[in-house]
């Protein structure tokens, strides 16, 4: 039966979500500190003791960011493990088609709408309110629970999750990370970022064999690398969930006016990294190929430069113990079986996991992340699974800290 605790708290914890997503913190621009400090008053009105931890200057703008606090609540109930919650605060910006205002989080036939209300600022509400219900006549006798609040995944996760790990800030034993309700996620897709800068000559339209077109070049790399896009659909993974790899241009630009040869185009490119791929690997058959495609206009200079490389998340010796406990307490809950996948996309998981903490991903939306128009417009979330997924988190954290399956050091 649902904790009497996670009951009565289920219109708080909804007003506490609605004030996350009505405070911005879009990503880029990245200026996230503002919305850390509302955080950290929100849950500080909820009686938590609240660590700000601001992220050095030079370290965020080198991440392409402006500002970032990192916000860390400890909860000590005695000796034993220490389990991480961890959810991101940024998000991305919500572009066009919007039928709802994305800052609104408006209430409609029982789903919450706004930017970040699905991924993951719904998140800060599982983990602060499954928190909550631990304290309760029958609270843990062990171990400690941490949530870890962070505000750069959409830049990679360096200054958040991987700050509080590097620094010393922080160093569980084990560590759930942000998902989805209906799987428990044990792998997920790595992924790189390069951007291509293609250099030519400019020259007058009338008469474009005196300049070296930037654009003729980039057009040659592109179509290279959509064929090898098409080739990338042979490799499948063998986690479900995952599929293949896959590569999209995300971004471009270049040229001068409309009777002007470019003498400069630039793109991004953005390769998914299944689990059974190595990161190096990818990126230099990508280097590879791009060089080879550029030769096709020699006079054309190619400059590739990575912009952001992240490992996938592999199962690892003690999240099988997580993942089972939690597929348990979820398929109790929701009144079906809910076991594990992995995910195409990369999160900050990842950080936990390379740091050698057992780690999955688990947390509050619906069954997928398209129907939870994740990284869309009108990005929405049942209430009903928040308040669900709540109730299998604390389950899970009362089990881990009581029955002693997860003690500090043990390979579970």
């Amino acid at each position: 039966m649902p904790s009497p605790i996670v009951m009565a708290d289920r219109a708080a914890q909804e007003r506490f979500l609605a004030e996350l997503v009505r405070m911005p913190s879009d990503n880029p621009p990245g200026d996230c500190t503002p919305a850390a400090e509302r955080a950290a008053a929100l849950l500080e009105g909820l009686g938590f003791v609240v660590e700000r931890h601001p992220v050095p200057a030079e370290r965020v703008r080198a991440v392409g960011m402006r500002s970032a606090t990192n916000l860390i609540v400890r909860r000590r109930f005695g000796p034993g493990p220490v389990i991480a919650l961890n959810a991101h605060g940024d998000v991305v910006p919500p572009g066009e088609g919007w039928s709802h205002d994305p800052y609104g989080a408006a209430v409609v036939d029982g789903w919450m709408y706004g930017r970040g209300v699905a991924v993951s600022k719904s998140d800060f509400a599982t983990y602060a309110f499954a928190l909550r219900a631990l304290e309760a006549p029958d609270a843990p006798t062990r171990g400690t629970v941490e949530l870890h609040f962070t505000y750069d995944e959409e830049s990679g996760g360096e200054i958040g999750p991987k700050f509080l790990l590097d620094t010393g800030l922080s160093r569980p034993d084990f560590a759930i990370c942000a998902g989805f309700s209906y799987a428990v996620v044990t792998a997920h897709d790595g992924c790189l970022h390069l951007e291509v800068e293609v250099r030519g000559r400019s020259a007058h339209a009338a008469m474009p064999s005196t300049g070296i077109d930037a654009l003729e070049a980039a057009n040659m790399i592109l179509t290279a690398l959509y064929a090898h896009r098409n080739a990338l659909t042979r490799g499948v993974s063998h986690v479900p969930g995952i599929g293949s790899p896959q590569l999209t241009i995300g971004l471009i630009e270049g040229g001068i006016n409309t009777n002007v040869v470019p003498d400069r185009v630039t793109f991004r490119l953005d390769r998914r990294i299944i689990p059974e791929e190595n990161a190096a690997a990818v990126e230099a058959e990508l280097r590879a190929l791009i060089a080879d495609a550029g030769c096709a206009i020699p006079d054309a200079s190619v400059n590739v430069r990575r912009i952001l490389v992240a490992e996938p998340l592999v199962p690892s010796p003690g999240a099988e113990h997580l993942a089972e406990v939690l597929c348990r307490h979820a398929s109790v809950v929701f009144g079906e079986p809910i076991g594990c996948k992995g995910v195409p996309l990369y999160t900050d998981a990842r950080h936990y996991a390379a740091a050698g903490i057992p780690t999955v991903l688990y947390g509050a939306g619906p069954r997928t992340i398209e129907e939870a128009n994740a990284h869309r417009a009108d990005e929405c979330l049942p209430l009903a699974d928040l308040h669900r997924a709540t109730e299998v988190v604390a389950r899970t954290l009362a089990s881990l800290l009581n029955d002693g399956s997860a003690s500090e050091g043990q390979t579970v």
